[in-house]
C-alpha cells in the first residue's frame, strides 16, 4: 500500500468502482440484446448506494486540504480532474467518431463534442462533478457557512424532485449531500470503520439487516422515493464502510484494495474493453445475457489495470493517467500533496 493510503478506504473504492463498471456493462449488454439477464438483479440492488458511497468516500480527506490557498486548491481539485475529463472525453469521441458521424454528421458531432464541456459526457460525469463539489465546499468553508446549513441544503436538494435534464444540475442535487457528509463526518466514519473491526458479529448482523431492507425496497420499487432514497444512500454507504473494514480485517481480497487505489485508472479506461467485449460476445451468441454481462464486467474492470501495468513497465503513456507538468497551474507543480480520495 502506498504511503498515505488507508486500506479500508481503498477497499471501499474498489467495491464502488466494480459496481460502477458492472452497471454500465450490464445495462449496455441488455440494451444491445433487448433483454435482461440475471446480473440485472445485482445492479438493481446496488443502485441505491453505488454512487452515494463513491461520493462520500471522495469527500473523506477534504478537511486535509480545504484550507489551502486557492491557487493550489484549484490545481489539485479542479485542474487535476479537468485534465483527465478533457483528455478521456476526446479519446472516447475519437473512438466513437464513426458512429457519431453516421448519426449526426460532422457538424452535429462537433457540436456534441463542444457541448460536452458544459454537459458531462457519458461515463465521465463523475470526474466532471467532483471539481464542482470541491469548489462549493471551499466557498462554504472560506465564507464560514455553518456545516449544518450546508448539510441541510444538500439533503433538501436530494429529496426535492429536481429533474431538469441538465446533468450538472440534476447530479449536483442528487449527490452533493453524500460528498459533503463524507467531508464533515470523516472522523466519525473512520471511527465506524475501526469499530467494525472490533465488533465483527454486530457488523455482520447490521449488514444482513441492511441487505434485506435494501433488497426489499428495491424489489417493491420504493427505493427511489424521496427521503427513502436519501436514507438508503446513507445506510448503504455505511454498509460498504463496514464491509470494507471487515474485508481488510480478514486479510482477504487484496485485489479490491488494489483496484480502489487505482480506481481512476479503471474509471477512465473501462469504456473501450467494455464495448469491444460486449460486441464480440453478443455476436458469438452462445452465452446467456447474464453470463455475457458478467464477463464484460470482469474484462472491463481488469483491462485498464493491465494497461496501467504496461505503462509502468514501458514508461510510455503516463499522460493517460498522470497529469504532466504543463497541465499544472504555474508554481503548483511539485508542491507537497496530501492524499486524495479520487486519484
Amino acid at each position: 500500500m502506498g504511503a498515505g493510503r488507508v486500506d479500508w478506504v481503498d477497499t471501499a473504492k474498489g467495491i464502488c468502482i466494480i459496481f460502477v463498471v458492472m452497471m454500465h456493462s450490464v445495462l449496455g449488454v441488455e440494451a444491445a440484446a433487448g433483454e435482461t439477464g440475471w446480473m440485472h438483479v445485482v445492479v438493481a440492488f446496488a443502485a441505491p448506494f453505488r454512487m452515494p458511497d463513491f461520493f462520500l468516500i471522495s469527500g473523506l480527506f477534504l478537511s486535509n486540504v480545504i484550507a489551502r490557498d486557492w491557487k493550489l486548491y484549484l490545481d489539485r481539485k479542479v485542474v487535476h480532474f479537468a485534465y483527465f475529463y478533457v483528455l478521456w472525453m476526446t479519446i472516447q469521441f475519437a473512438v466513437k467518431a464513426p458512429v457519431f458521424m453516421g448519426d449526426m454528421g460532422a457538424m452535429g458531432t462537433l457540436e456534441f463534442y463542444l457541448l460536452s464541456f458544459v454537459q458531462p459526457f457519458g461515463t465521465l460525469w463523475f470526474i466532471y462533478m467532483l471539481p464542482v463539489f470541491f469548489v462549493v465546499c471551499k466557498l462554504a468553508h472560506d465564507n464560514r457557512i455553518p456545516w449544518q446549513v450546508m448539510l441541510a441544503f444538500g439533503a433538501v436538494l436530494q429529496v426535492a424532485p429536481i429533474h431538469t435534464g441538465w446533468l450538472l444540475v440534476d447530479e449536483f442535487a442528487s449527490r452533493f449531500v453524500y460528498f459533503y457528509a463524507g467531508y464533515i463526518f470523516a472522523p466519525q466514519i473512520f471511527r465506524l470503520a475501526a469499530w467494525a473491526r472490533e465488533r465483527i458479529g454486530v457488523s455482520l448482523a447490521y449488514l444482513v439487516g441492511w441487505g434485506l431492507v435494501n433488497g426489499g425496497l428495491v424489489y417493491f420499487g420504493w427505493a427511489h422515493l424521496p427521503v427513502i432514497a436519501l436514507a438508503l444512500g446513507a445506510a448503504g454507504a455505511g454498509a460498504i464502510i463496514l464491509t470494507s473494514a471487515l474485508i481488510v480485517n480478514s486479510g482477504q481480497l487484496g485485489l479490491l484494495r488494489h483496484f480502489g487505489a487505482n480506481s481512476i485508472v479503471i474509471y477512465l479506461a473501462f469504456f473501450f474493453p467494455m464495448g469491444v467485449t460486449r460486441v464480440i460476445l453478443l455476436k458469438l451468441g452462445f452465452l446467456d445475457i447474464g453470463t455475457v454481462s458478467l464477463i464484460v464486467t470482469i474484462v472491463a474492470s481488469v483491462s485498464p489495470m493491465i494497461l496501467f501495468w504496461m505503462i509502468r513497465k514501458t514508461n510510455l503513456g503516463w499522460f493517460l493517467f498522470k497529469r504532466p507538468e504543463w497541465a499544472h497551474l504555474t508554481g503548483t507543480f511539485g508542491r507537497k500533496r496530501q492524499p486524495q480520495a479520487a486519484e
